[in-house]
Order: structure tokens, then sequence, then C-alpha cells
């Protein structure tokens, strides 16, 4: 019986049509703008969001940190929720690239609210200035939740009124989206710039596109060569980006409900814990004693997950993940906990 993974959206392996795509793909040298494939990447996605140009990356932390670094000087701060990806996971990258300093506000459920943004903006000589603002849609740290457009439509109000321009960490952007019931465009309307991941619910093997304004992105082309970005022949790559282009997003919806399916058959394991209200996508966070330990034992039964703490657990869903799986992560869950409560 094959192992069902849940540890993250990033396991996934390209689809035959991805692979197809890859092994045809007509490619050229990225670094001198030559690839055909990445430049119908960039222009398909900047296009579909509502962007004027994307810049093609390896990931998603190079991605946010060359925004971070196109936006802002050394010495400022950047304001941005707790929890955020760019703070939590990107190993100070904005502190050691770019000279940045994190000033993170209170996010319940990953949402900031528009007084806590405003009060950290500081004009003060006494206090490092702040250079830009950085949201996160949807929010990792906090479950997988969706930040609301009329907050994020008004952050960006506020920062631009301020003189400052906003990044959108869209890593799982497309989840937002299909958990909201619009566009990507409308999930990322009025950004500066936006991050978008192919790796993760969109199942393509590798990469993410950063998308901004035409000269804003030229000046994003320096910071990925910089940052050691450029990949030559990477339309084998980019191909696989638009088959997940073109295939995945309308299917994100069958993540999100067996996402939900399982949650709530978790609500009833002895001494699990489970916010049904943060099941908002694709993820599952659930506190149980002893995570580790709990996570090791239902490894042993092939269903894998990650244990973020002492007594932390989050599982995944993604388009490999059948209902059938689900079915039998939850027997396999159900039985592992039974030693846990006892102990």
């Amino acid at each position: 019986m094959r192992a069902i993974d849940l540890r993250s959206d990033t396991v996934t392996m390209p689809t035959p049509a991805m692979r197809k795509a890859m092994a045809e793909a007509e490619v050229g040298d990225d670094v001198y703008g030559d690839d055909p494939t990445v430049n119908r990447l960039q222009s398909t996605l900047a296009e579909r969001a509502g962007f004027e140009a994307g810049l093609f990356m390896p990931s998603g932390s190079m991605s946010n940190q060359v925004a971070l670094a196109t936006h802002t000087q050394r010495g400022q701060e950047v304001i941005a929720p707790e929890g955020a990806h760019i703070y939590e996971h990107e190993l100070a990258a904005l502190a050691a690239v770019s000279g940045l300093v994190p000033r993170l506000v209170s996010a319940p459920g990953g949402v900031p609210s528009v007084e806590g943004v405003r009060a950290s903006i500081h004009r003060s000589i006494h206090q490092a200035p702040t250079g830009m603002v950085a949201l996160e849609n949807t929010h990792n740290g906090a479950g997988g939740t969706v930040v609301p457009l009329e907050v994020s439509r008004a952050i960006v109000k506020l920062a631009h009124d301020e003189g400052l321009p906003v990044h959108l960490d869209g890593a799982r952007a497309f989840n937002a989206a299909a958990a909201l019931g619009v566009e990507i465009a409308e999930v990322c309307a009025g950004f500066d710039s936006v991050s978008i991941c192919l790796s993760k619910g969109l199942g393509a093997p590798v990469g993410s596109v950063l998308l901004g304004g035409e000269e804003f992105v030229g000046r994003a082309h320096r910071y990925r060569k910089l940052l050691g970005g450029g990949m030559r022949q990477a339309g084998v790559l980019a191909a696989a980006g638009l088959v997940a282009l073109e295939t995945m997003p309308q299917r994100l919806s069958e993540d999100h409900a067996r996402a939900r399916r399982l949650a709530e058959g978790l609500t009833d394991i002895p001494g699990a814990e489970i916010d049904l209200a943060s099941v908002q996508t694709n993820m599952v966070y659930v506190r149980v004693p002893d995570a580790t330990a709990f996570a090791e034992r239902c490894a042993g039964q092939g269903v894998r997950f990650n244990a973020l703490g002492p007594e932390r657990l989050r599982l995944v869903l993604h388009h490999q993940v059948t209902d059938e799986d689900v079915d039998r992560a939850l027997e396999v869950l159900h039985a592992q906990a039974r030693p846990v409560a006892s102990a």
C-alpha cells in the first residue's frame, strides 16, 4: 500500500502532462532573456494576475527576498504579520541580504488590522524608518487562513497613502482565490509586487514567479542574478509551470474540501485540539501531546505529516491525495492517537 504524504503540497510529482511539456519545451538562455517558454510563463501569469511583467525564480523564498531588496533601502523596517514566512522561514534573509529589520504586527488568524499596520509605521529620527509593508495570503503560519479582500485592500490603501510599497507573499494565492471564489487578479489587486509559487498547490516541480511593473521587474532582475537565480535553459521547468496554470487552479477547491473532511474527522481524537474555523484552505493544524512521537508512529503506518513543535501537527492536502487516502489517514491517526491519550 502506497504511503500518504501530507507533509506539504510541495511533495507532489509532476503530472504526465507536465512531464510531456518539459520534454518538449522550447528553450533558450534565460539569463539573456532568450528562453521562449520562460517568457511565455512570465507574461501569462502576469496578465492573469493583473501585472505588467513577471520574473521566474527558483523558489518562493528567493522571490520574496528579491522583492524586499528591490523595494527598500538598507536599514529600513518591513512591516509584516506575525508568523509571516519572510520572517519565520527564510533564515533571516531580509537582514542578511538586504539589511532590513522586521516589524511584526498582531495578526489573529493570519489577518493583521489596518490599525495595527498604521501604528507600526515609523517616521521618527530615533527609529528605523518604515520601508515597506508585506502581507501573506494564504497565511501559512496561521494554518492556511485567508486574508479577506477588504482587509488587504484597506492595508494597501493605507500603505500607498503613506508612500510605502506593498508586497504580497502569495505562495498559495491561488488557494486564497479558490476559497474566496474570485479570480487571482482580485487577490493580487493593488499590490506593488506579488510572489506566486508554482510548486505548492499548483503541483509544478519547481519555481515561483515575482510579479510587478516593468520597471520594478527590471530592477528585480539584478537581484535575482546577485542571488544566483539565473537558470539558463529554464524552459524545461517553466513548461511544467504553464501546465500547472492551465490545469490546477480550478481543482484547488477539492483539496480544500478534503482538508475540511480530514479536520472534522480528527475532532474526536482523544487529547486532540483543532480549530475548525482555521481550516479554510488545504491545511489542517492539530494540537496533540507529544506531537513528534505521534507523527513518527503514523509515519510507520504509511501516513506522513510534520510535527511543528512539541504539541503541534500540520497536515497538508494536495492533488495526489484522494478521498480514499483521507479515509485511511483518519484510520491511522485515530489508531495511533490512543497511546498518546493514555500516556
